[in-house]
């Protein structure tokens, strides 16, 4: 494989410098819900990773919230669902938060927060579950391979050289934040396809458009919280709602049983914080048996409203 090319990396960086889309505006912060779910009709050449990179949303979100539909081929004039909408991590509301079980980041900022879609870490080699902070903005970075890339490359036949300058084959993008935990970037990518999936070997991999507007926003030292939470439970108001991510892509009876534990362990963390909240049982073994990642209305503050009504009604009395 030639990995230099110096005729083409001018042409590289103008291509991948620039955002195809508008910037992102902070998605205001009212409870623990954010964004709406949008719709679409797609276009006769359109597949899920054209979709995706237009909108900003990560590939098997878009499987996983379109059952059916084939992902590259879902034909002209098909309606599909653009997952826009999200439960926020049960962590810090500062700095960046990267929830590895959704393929998903959230910036959070003073103006609320701003969300990416994210490809991460394999089971064999798999993002860090860890506190760090953004130690270094780099602009056309180089990569150098770990000894244990260049060797797994070996391995297949394949020699991997120790440095890949800055061009189209250089599979760090034009832009990467570097972390204080060793070894460990946010960073564009040379391939459209993979964001929102597990493909990296530990690194966060972004959309080229979201890491250019990312890295100019994020100061150094800004905290970094990696976490896995395929379970997110939140209010907004009186609202309870649930969003779940499959952790395989089959749904089968081990994984219902794991994702049920979860549930309720979520569940009760919110009835400690929110006393008086009542869930409504189809609706959570809905969005158990889907786990599509969509978030769901699965309960209200029912004791707090009760409350409410009884002191207006009291008030009306005494007048």
């Amino acid at each position: 494989m030639a990995f230099f090319r110096p005729g083409l990396i001018a042409t590289w960086l103008l291509l991948t410098a620039s955002p195809a889309f508008a910037e992102k505006v902070a998605l205001p912060i009212n409870g623990d819900l954010v964004g709406a779910m949008g719709t679409m009709a797609t276009r006769y050449e359109d597949t899920f990773a054209d979709i995706g990179s237009r909108n900003s949303i990560g590939y098997l979100e878009l499987v996983h919230a379109n059952p059916g539909v084939d992902p590259w081929l879902p034909g002209d004039g098909t309606q599909i669902s653009l997952p826009q909408q999200h439960v926020l991590p049960d962590a810090p509301r500062d700095g960046i938060v990267i929830n590895l079980a959704e393929f998903r980041l959230y910036y959070y900022t003073r103006d609320g927060v701003k969300t990416y879609p994210v490809g991460v870490g394999t089971e064999q080699n798999p993002s860090p579950l860890t506190q760090t902070e953004v130690t270094m903005r780099l602009e056309s970075p180089a990569w150098y391979p770990p000894a244990s890339v260049r060797a797994e490359y070996a391995a297949s036949g394949e020699a991997l050289p120790r440095v890949i300058p800055p061009g189209p084959e250089n599979p760090l993008g034009p832009y990467a934040l570097k972390l204080s935990a060793e070894g460990y970037l946010i960073h564009g990518t040379n391939k459209k396809f993979g964001i929102g999936m597990q493909v990296s070997h530990g690194c966060i991999r972004m959309y080229n458009e979201d890491i250019a507007e990312l890295v100019y926003a994020v100061p150094k030292g800004t905290p970094v919280e990696f976490v896995n939470q395929p379970v997110k439970v939140g209010m907004r108001g009186n609202e309870v709602w649930l969003e779940i991510h499959r952790p395989k892509e089959e749904v089968d009876s081990n994984t219902k049983d794991m994702l049920w534990r979860r549930v309720m362990e979520r569940m009760d963390s919110l009835l400690d914080a929110h006393p008086g909240v009542e869930f409504q049982r189809a609706a959570v073994e809905m969005a158990i048996d889907q786990a599509d990642g969509v978030p769901r209305l699965v309960g209200e503050r029912v004791r707090q409203m009760a409350q409410a009504a009884d002191d207006t009604e009291a008030s009306s009395t005494s007048l």
